[in-house]
């Protein structure tokens, strides 16, 4: 099968995250799915919509198993599959934990896509892994009408290091790990719109380990955590809002955004998720202009990690400088049917 004029994004009806299911009809499907009040050493399941499952060991340490796949977000199987690895692995450092091993999850149209394309995401994800200081340890593929990949992780933290998304305080400030807006730049991609230099830059984001996150889960101040992925920011700290029954207010001007947005809203390369995730949760975030909110929704792939800390914890500031957090606002006692409000 000839392959140079193959784009793997043809393939995706919603590439990367944004291919998600919506936060609204997500929370019909898995309402059937037991409490963890079934399992007593399940510590974290499906009620708080948090990151990842934690199970405990019984000698102070906890496994956290975490999976997550997608359709194509570029074209280049290699960082595709780097993509999606780090996007995985992602869930580990948002519990506090550290990953340890992986498992691949491919779906391969063999009829339409060569192996060796296959391979070569398998590739990525291997390199990605490695970056992590984790093997990709053996997995399972079928044969389907459009590409996935993903990863099924594997971490493990001491039981006190665990964060969750729901246990954040009030007074907590909000601090956010990398730049929004690598939706709208794949959905450019897509549209053939895309600046050589502004796909760079996005991929150098996506490919980014969050690895942080293991020595956050160390820290007594940081109260809640969680990474920022296909429902958007606002999506995401709804869940920590919603989960600690806060409410939010963040400073536009204070988030840091890819470059050239303002660019490619303007040619409207703005992804189908965005309307679906403001479907699923407009009503309870207060009034905001356009672009504000086709940034707040962009569905996220391999985005950063939102974290709530104490409001006083002024030594964390030295942390945040040295590993790229942002402070981006902070989180209140609730007030009004609102939940989130942007300055």
């Amino acid at each position: 099968m000839s392959t140079p004029d193959l784009k793997l994004t043809q393939f995706s009806p919603g590439a990367g995250c944004g291919c998600k299911i919506s936060p609204a009809d997500l929370r019909d499907i898995i309402r059937m799915v037991p409490d963890k009040s079934h399992f007593d050493a399940l510590l974290v399941g499906c009620e708080s919509r948090d990151d990842a499952a934690v199970y405990d060991l019984g000698n102070g340490q906890a496994i956290i198993s975490t999976t997550d796949f997608f359709t194509p977000i570029v074209d280049d199987p290699w960082d595709f599959g780097r993509i999606a690895a780090a996007n995985a692995i992602s869930d580990i450092y948002a519990m506090g934990g550290k990953p340890l091993m992986a498992i691949s999850i491919l779906g391969w149209p063999l009829t339409r896509l060569p192996a060796a394309l296959a391979g070569r995401v398998i590739e990525g994800a291997v390199d990605l892994c490695r970056m992590a200081g984790i093997p990709l340890a053996g997995g399972h593929s079928i044969d389907i009408s459009d590409p996935v990949f993903g990863l099924s992780v594997t971490g493990l933290a001491d039981k006190d290091c665990i964060k969750q998304n729901n246990t954040a305080r009030s007074g907590c400030r909000l601090f956010l790990s990398k730049p929004l807006g690598t939706g709208i730049l794949s959905t450019a991609a897509r549209k053939n719109l895309l600046e050589e230099q502004d796909y760079l830059n996005s991929v150098a984001w996506m490919t980014k380990l969050n690895s942080s996150g293991t020595e956050l889960g160390k820290m007594a101040c940081v109260r809640a955590m969680t990474d920022v992925t296909g429902f958007g920011l606002l999506g995401h700290l709804l869940e920590i809002c919603e989960g600690s029954k806060l409410a939010a207010r963040i400073h536009f001007k204070s988030i840091p955004k890819l470059d050239n947005l303002e660019h490619y809203i303007d040619k409207n390369c703005i992804p189908g998720g965005t309307y679906r995730n403001w479907k699923s949760y407009g009503d309870r975030i207060a009034e905001i202009n356009e672009f504000d909110k086709m940034v707040l929704a962009d569905p996220q792939t391999s985005g950063g990690l939102l974290v709530a800390v104490d409001r006083n914890a002024h030594d964390f500031d030295a942390f945040a400088a040295g590993n790229g957090f942002i402070e981006i606002g902070e989180l209140e006692e609730p007030g009004e049917e609102k939940v989130i409000f942007v300055d």
